[in-house]
């Protein structure tokens, strides 16, 4: 309001959460709609706390005015210093477009879920030894076990397991005590809590607070995944796994589907369009997922990414001890796994009908692109 009509130029120094998420369309949409255009930008850097635990605050800093720009616009990334054409809300030399929560996909493909809450007070979850505990002292729990994991977990491989009692007799639950006496622990901690909604799930204390149980085999992508990461580790899934909600699942997704998403392009996208968490990917369906606009691949080109999803899955067989954390640590990478997913990269950019040698930055501007397009028509 103040500086609309005039030359008056100015900056912010915030946290980087303005230019992530769905906040970039909420912030900066209807400021863009009134004329204002940013014209330089640092993107995120870490502003060192001078207090003794030494906590670090994720910045970014940003020039903007609604005045004629009379120098070029810059992008500045740590030591490196880009002249842009135009800065868009993600600060990417990009056109300004702003991408927006939808509930479903953009493209013809399968919705991706989050995994169940279960809200429990840790009741609900059991480890390993937790699980033979159980089992011995009552042999008759085993049937309601099933495999569990959150994102953690899946990245790190380590198993967990939960108590799954969707339509479970109650005469069979009522025989096995142990069981009972941590359904009616879940039932107290629901109880106790001081959100009304978790105290109605009280009624239902044998389910989950959310129950998402998929009914095929599916690829898992973790809400959250470390920012060293060049790849978000992605996996299938067997139905009787429980995906917590820090999981999202794909059901019915075959190696095309793993390949795409598993690929530099979609990587793009989600470091363009995604939240973080500190520095970290958070990953979002609605934002992510739906938003991505998938290649018009033909039958030739499916089957190629096929074969190399493939071959990614073969070359993380070959260290069956390795866990994902393992496997896509930048230092510890096999070669072999770092080539399967270059030439992954490769079949994905192929299809799009893009060079394989094409940037990320100008990956990302293509994609922008293509989701106005699709955006206009949905």
């Amino acid at each position: 309001d103040f500086i609309k009509g005039t030359q008056t130029r100015c900056a912010f120094v915030s946290t980087n959460s303005i230019t992530q998420g769905e906040q970039v369309a909420n912030l900066w949409k209807p400021l863009f709609a009134d004329g204002l255009h940013f014209d330089y930008a640092y993107r995120t850097f870490k502003w060192q706390s001078e207090s003794t635990d030494m906590a670090a605050v994720h910045c970014v800093i940003i020039g903007f005015s609604t005045a004629a720009s009379e120098k070029a616009k810059i992008i500045f990334d740590g030591e490196e210093k880009t002249k842009a054409e135009n800065i868009n809300g993600y600060l990417l030399d990009a056109p300004s477009i702003f991408v927006e929560r939808r509930g479903k996909p953009l493209c013809d493909v399968a919705e991706m879920t989050r995994g169940s809450q279960p809200t429990d007070g840790g009741y609900f979850i059991l480890n390993e030894e937790e699980k033979k505990t159980l089992i011995s002292t009552d042999p008759n729990a085993e049937k309601f076990i099933r495999p569990f994991m959150m994102g953690k977990d899946f990245i790190d491989r380590k198993p967990r397991y939960c108590l799954w009692l969707v339509g479970a007799n109650p005469a069979e639950l009522r025989k096995c005590k142990q069981v009972m006496k941590r359904v009616e622990g879940v039932k107290e901690f629901r109880l106790n809590s001081k959100k009304e909604a978790t105290r109605r799930k009280a009624e239902t204390p044998t389910l989950f607070d959310e129950v998402k149980d998929c009914k095929t085999d599916y690829v898992a992508i973790p809400v959250v995944s470390s920012e060293n990461r060049r790849y978000i580790p992605i996996d299938f899934l067997k139905q009787e796994v429980i995906a917590g909600n820090k999981l999202f699942m794909l059901p019915n997704a075959t190696l095309y589907h793993f390949g795409v998403l598993t690929s530099s392009v979609h990587m793009a996208w989600m470091r363009a369009v995604a939240g973080r968490l500190k520095s970290d990917y958070s990953y979002s369906n609605t934002i992510v997922y739906n938003n991505f606009v998938w290649p018009e691949a033909s039958a030739g080109q499916r089957m190629q990414i096929e074969q190399t999803a493939q071959a990614i899955l073969d070359a993380r067989a070959k260290y069956p001890d390795s866990s994902l954390a393992d496997l896509y640590d930048e230092l510890t990478m096999p070669k072999e796994l770092r080539r399967a997913h270059q030439a992954n990269d490769r079949a994905v950019l192929t299809a799009y009908g893009w060079s394989a040698d094409t940037p990320e930055p100008l990956i990302v501007a293509k994609l922008m692109e293509l989701y106005q397009k699709a955006s206009q028509k949905a």
